[in-house]
């Protein structure tokens, strides 16, 4: 095919087969059936795809937009005669990634799906070029799905699942037991590695079942970072053995406040909370590891840990007695940086590296307030003992030692853009929310940065200015084309400094979002804008490309019933 580059990344050069497809998309007439195979024709190479401009089919309306992508002519018949061969029919975990994609196709069309030596689909990993990338190609002899890792095999998967009908990848039965697929070919790459979602289910809870969808959705798409932020004033959402306190008082509040949280309180009077069990995280770790969705947990320090003192008030520097919180905001009350709370908090962590695989561990470190620090003779002490200047100095001090904790047991830190004041510790990940000055600082310290500012990218916004026809929200207006717009390198930052600009994330807190449904509303579809922000090159970016992608996946949705909002005309 003229004019596709490949960059060297996948130019096999393989073998063709021989003889036509079984089927023409010109026609829609049977032709000759499919040559017999010999075990040298494992590898396919597909029928010659012409530039974009030499066909009339249009390009495929793929979120995020691949960085090299080109239509040809006629289209792969997929029936009961497809067979799939693996380029390592050893590798347990090709076979695995394959699996997941063909286990609802078979459902919906009703095919075998075979995997063995002889088939004309063909799924492998190269072990070269930029992780997490693929090459995908399609014609009338067949398929091939090549992964530069296994990683890179899964996302050409998703791409070839947006091929297909939703009802299709959904497993709902359709059509006749054939599908056609056009001709494409696709060489792919994502530009951040860190590519990033969040959720809040310590505001509001939400069932297990929920989260693993999340997070299906999010791999849909090509994210592979989720954020599960799990304790907070108003509720501990982690079982923890050592301190089962945690879930029998931390993980419930008396009520929920009714209404906005600048207004007067407005308590509910219904005891509301809920947390997972061990073996239920375990389940959705594996879950999203099928999907290399990559989970980073979030267990806040020092403060937004009113639930924690709420269950430990030896935890606190004041005698408590204290309540999960039932209303929003920030509290006044949190640990206090003695060597009791110390022991409590490494304790918790050794629990929750047992329980999450992943190399980050964020420990939140935001909205700290320092009165009771200030109040308190044991930080005054502290501060005399370790040569801290301020009651932000102890702070990261208490982050600091946080670390050296984590770094020991194989993790590392990451926390939010407040752990820069007193000094950052050595090797923490800054998360920066409030703007990009924080991620801008902490880069051109060395450190490692996700960007994921208020202005373009927290997801609990108003997406219309029109607030009266929205559902409550905290405030604040993040239409779709912002997200879209948002460019996670600042300018401010050298070539050497902006490296490490790791990616960006969207931030999905609770407070006023009970229902799936309305955490569905919430993010879709400024997620899809979000992908193609973390994905795709920046020279392949425009809004109105963008837009004009956006109905056919917002009808996907509706497709597999998942909640959302429809797009401004």
């Amino acid at each position: 095919m003229t004019g596709y580059r490949s960059g060297g990344r996948r130019n096999l050069q393989l073998p063709y087969l021989l003889g036509e497809s079984s089927k023409s998309r010109e026609t829609g007439l049977p032709v000759s059936s499919r040559p017999a195979r010999t075990r040298f024709q494992r590898f396919l190479v597909l029928a010659a795809i012409v530039p974009t401009g030499c066909s009339s089919d249009p390009l495929p309306a793929l979120i995020p937009i691949p960085e090299h992508l080109e239509t040809g002519r006629g289209a792969y018949v997929l029936d009961a005669e497809t067979a799939i061969t693996l380029g390592d029919p050893s590798d347990e975990e090709m076979r695995g990634i394959v699996e997941l994609w063909a286990a609802p196709v078979r459902s919906a069309l009703n095919v075998s799906l075979v995997i063995g030596e002889d088939g004309d689909f063909h799924a492998g990993v190269t072990g070269q070029g930029p992780a997490e990338g693929y090459g995908l190609e399609i014609g009338p002899r067949g398929i091939s799905v090549l992964g530069n890792d296994h990683a890179g095999l899964h996302y050409g998967l998703q791409t070839l699942s947006q091929l297909l009908p939703a009802e299709v990848t959904a497993g709902v039965v359709f059509g006749s037991g054939s599908l056609e697929i056009p001709s494409v070919r696709i060489d792919d790459s994502p530009r951040f590695p860190y590519r990033g979602m969040h959720l809040d289910v310590a505001r509001h809870f939400f069932e297990p079942e929920f989260v693993k969808h999340y997070i299906d959705l999010m791999s849909r798409y090509k994210f592979n970072r989720f954020h599960w932020h799990l304790t907070e004033d108003q509720g501990w959402r982690i079982e923890i053995d050592r301190y089962p306190r945690l879930t029998e008082v931390g993980a419930y509040r008396s009520e929920t406040h009714v209404g906005h949280g600048r207004e007067p309180f407005n308590g509910d009077g219904q005891r509301y909370g809920g947390y997972y069990t061990k073996e239920e995280i375990l389940d959705i770790v594996s879950y999203a590891q099928e999907r290399y969705v990559t989970i980073v947990p979030e267990i806040e320090m020092p403060g937004h840990s009113l639930a924690a003192l709420a269950a430990y008030p030896e935890l606190a520097c004041t005698e408590g007695p204290f309540e999960v919180g039932t209303t929003w905001g920030v509290f006044e009350d949190i640990y206090c940086p003695s060597e009791e709370t110390f022991e409590f908090i490494e304790n918790v962590l050794i629990e929750v590296i047992e329980l999450f695989p992943g190399d980050l561990i964020h420990v939140g470190g935001d909205e700290a307030p320092k009165l009771r620090w200030e109040q308190s003779e044991l930080v005054r002490r502290l501060k005399v003992r370790e040569g801290l200047a301020d009651e932000h100095e102890v702070q990261s001090w208490f982050i600091r030692r946080i670390e050296r904790f984590l770094n020991a047991n194989g993790r590392r830190l990451i926390g939010w853009d407040e752990i820069l004041e007193g000094g950052l510790a050595p090797n923490a990940t800054v998360m920066s929310w409030r703007g990009t000055v924080g991620g801008i600082e902490a880069a051109r310290l060395g450190h490692d940065v996700v960007m994921t500012p208020y202005s373009h990218l927290y997801f609990d916004y108003y997406q219309s200015e029109d607030q009266e026809r929205e559902p409550l929200a905290i405030g604040g207006f993040l239409p779709l084309d912002s997200v879209y717009q948002y460019e996670p390198v600042p300018r401010e930052l050298a070539p050497d400094e902006a490296r490490h600009i790791l990616g960006a994330q969207a931030n999905v807190w609770t407070e006023y979002m009970k229902t799936p449904s309305h955490v569905e509303y919430m993010v879709f579809p400024r997620l899809f804008a979000l992908s193609e922000v973390v994905w795709s090159p920046p020279e392949r970016k425009n809004l109105e490309d963008f837009l004009s992608r956006v109905d056919g996946h917002l009808d996907r949705l509706q497709t597999i019933g998942v909640n959302y909002r429809p797009v401004d005309p």
